[in-house]
């Protein structure tokens, strides 16, 4: 309604207009006051058609409020574990409102290490403001944990959703929290999650750039943001400052008061700053199209506060029961660290840990005379980790500090475990989270994915022979080229059914 009221406000004519009126050849005093007076009268009418609405409006969000309230009186009968909290003013009314499910408190006892607080959406009819909880799951889903529907966004607010949310979770508080930049958010967390480290989501930072410096740049944005996206991916928090400065002064931005807001927030957002902190891989693009997929699904233009609770509830319930199919990921090593790893991870981490491994046998390992190895490319001599190794406990620790990052194993540490003739990563670094059984819904029956070894073996074999074959003469090589390419192109326009499980046995293969 206030967006309303300073709309109207600004069709209103200044002052200058009015002069420039009086200041005309042949217009007299009389018309520059009728004018004024005119404008005058048109405000006081928009005002009051604003003030109007606005009060009408103000008793349909009390109206939807108790009756959201009623909702949820009527679901803690219905829904095992549901819970809710609601605080009222002075005068009785509802001001926030929040709820979750049982299910929620089930999944953060497993995935609630790393939680995402999405505050990004707000109601123009109520004038709240929409905070919704988010974990990420071992498949690298987003999965639902509550909301809350806050009155506004000053650190009061944000605290008791915060306090709520604890509450609701008994008590249990996440390693780290993600969310967007905002000033009383970052000062509740400071007061309610003294010990959470806070992680401003790069996401929102690079969806707000261009509204923030592609007008003040003109066409030096797009520079400005290749060279932002090597500063986030610095490794080294003096490089960091820096390149920040020398950022700052190339593009002249030194009295930008976004500048200032993201310098400000430093702590929280650059990889140099968070490469210690857990976050579980909740900045990977697909985890972030998860959540956004959820917000989808919930909001639309007519919803009224009951209908957002039965999508919220339908939305989370779908997330929950959801099955999640077991994807065939084929060797690419052969391995046994890789084998091993594959039967005890969930797809979607053996994918990133295996995307490790495959890495890691392009890098040297150089043992030093305390027992700690440096490791590097073996072409590119930057950008070298130690690893440093005790070998009674089995541990390693990487400098790189991916597996504090995102509970993945690092190229570097793999190659230390591959160098000392390890055939099983120790089972330390396979956390909970990332595990197959770790999963809150059930899966399909992994023994047909793993009986399908064979099939990505005898795929192996068939390339393996076709590429020594195609050796044999330029006119082979030339003709398995063509016919391979045109075989790739046939098949990936074939539909992808995900709702049939994949069986990978050849029609024309017979067992003997």
């Amino acid at each position: 309604s206030r967006a309303h009221y300073f709309t109207l406000q600004s069709w209103v004519p200044r002052e200058s207009n009015c002069e420039g009126v009086r200041n005309r050849k042949g217009s007299s005093t009389r018309t520059v006051a009728l004018h004024r007076e005119r404008c005058q009268e048109f405000f006081r009418t928009c005002k009051k058609t604003v003030q109007e609405n606005d009060a009408l409006l103000t008793e349909k969000r009390e109206n939807d409020m108790l009756e959201l309230l009623e909702v949820c009186k009527a679901t803690v009968g219905r829904a095992e574990g549901f819970v809710y909290n609601f605080t009222t003013d002075e005068n009785g009314k509802i001001e926030n409102i929040a709820w979750s499910y049982g299910e929620s408190v089930r999944s953060f006892s497993v995935f609630g290490d790393v939680v995402t607080f999405d505050t990004t959406c707000r109601s123009i009819t109520y004038n709240m403001l929409l905070g919704v909880w988010f974990g990420i799951d071992n498949y690298g889903k987003a999965i639902f944990l509550g909301c809350a529907l806050l009155q506004d966004e000053s650190t009061q607010s944000f605290s008791w959703a915060i306090q709520t949310f604890v509450q609701f979770m008994r008590g249990r508080r996440p390693q780290t929290i993600v969310t967007d930049i905002d000033m009383g958010l970052r000062d509740a967390i400071a007061n309610e999650l003294p010990d959470t480290k806070h992680v401003i989501c790069i996401w929102q930072i690079l969806s707000k750039l261009s509204s923030w410096f592609s007008l003040p740049l003109g066409l030096q944005y797009e520079d400005f943001k290749s060279e932002f996206n090597i500063l986030y991916h610095l490794d080294n928090m003096e490089d960091f400052d820096h390149q920040w400065n020398h950022l700052v002064a190339r593009f002249g931005l030194g009295s930008d008061k976004h500048v200032a807001l993201l310098y400000s927030y430093r702590a929280a957002w650059p990889f140099s700053y968070i490469r210690s902190y857990f976050i579980a891989r909740t900045m990977t693009l697909e985890y972030s199209k998860s959540v956004d997929s959820f917000l989808r699904s919930i909001l639309s233009a007519q919803t009224c506060l009951q209908s957002l609770f039965e999508q919220v509830g339908t939305a989370a319930n779908f997330g929950y029961q959801t099955q999640r199919r077991l994807q065939y990921i084929p060797s690419k090593t052969c391995l046994p660290i890789e084998e091993h790893a594959r039967s005890i991870l969930a797809p979607f981490a053996f994918n990133a840990l295996q995307h490790e491994l495959v890495l890691s046998m392009h890098y040297v390992a150089t043992e030093m005379d305390n027992g700690s190895f440096l490791v590097r490319h073996y072409k590119r001599m930057e950008g070298e980790s130690l690893v440093f190794w005790i070998p009674e406990d089995e541990q390693v620790q990487c400098s790189c500090k991916e597996f504090e990052h995102s509970g993945i194993l690092c190229r570097h540490s793999i190659r230390v475990f591959v160098m000392k003739n390890y055939f099983q990563i120790p089972e330390k670094y396979f956390p909970l989270r990332w595990r197959l059984e770790s999963s809150i819904v059930p899966v399909d029956d992994p023994i047909t994915q793993y009986s399908n070894d064979e099939h990505s073996q005898a795929f192996h074999s068939l390339a393996a022979t076709l590429f020594s074959e195609s050796l044999m003469s330029k006119e082979r090589y030339n003709y398995v080229h063509r016919e391979l390419t045109q075989l790739l192109e046939n098949v990936q326009h074939m539909p992808a059914n995900n709702d049939v499980g994949l069986n990978l046995t050849p029609d024309n293969v017979c067992e003997s």
